[in-house]
């Protein structure tokens, strides 16, 4: 079946940088749009970014663009979520999502 493991996550100070990985299994990631989502509490989940099957295409979210960086790796069936210049309002569970399925998520939390 299809499995998402995110990880990665953690507690950062503002400015800081995380690297979020999701490993997949169960289907064919590289045929495959990837993409990670995160929910803040209260608030609807919301798109970070994604990339296409090939890597060769990203989007990001207005507020992540120019401080996240979406990559992926197809022969380790893996996504990645690079983090920088973290705020406190990046506070959230992020999530993978991919082959119809999300992953647990993983909390990333941004205060000094």
């Amino acid at each position: 079946q299809v499995r998402l493991v995110e990880s990665g996550g953690g507690l950062v100070q503002p400015g800081g940088s995380l690297r979020l990985s999701c490993a997949a299994s169960g289907f064919t990631f590289s045929s495959y749009t990837m993409r990670w989502y995160r929910q803040a509490p209260g608030k609807e989940r919301e798109l970070v970014a994604l990339i296409g099957s090939t890597g060769g295409s990203t989007n990001y979210a207005d507020s992540m663009k120019g401080r996240f960086i979406i990559s992926r790796d197809n022969a380790k069936n893996t996504v990645y979520l690079q983090m920088n210049s973290l705020k406190p309002e990046d506070t959230a569970v992020y999530y993978c999502y991919g082959g119809g399925a999300w992953g647990q998520g993983t909390q990333v939390t941004v205060s000094s």
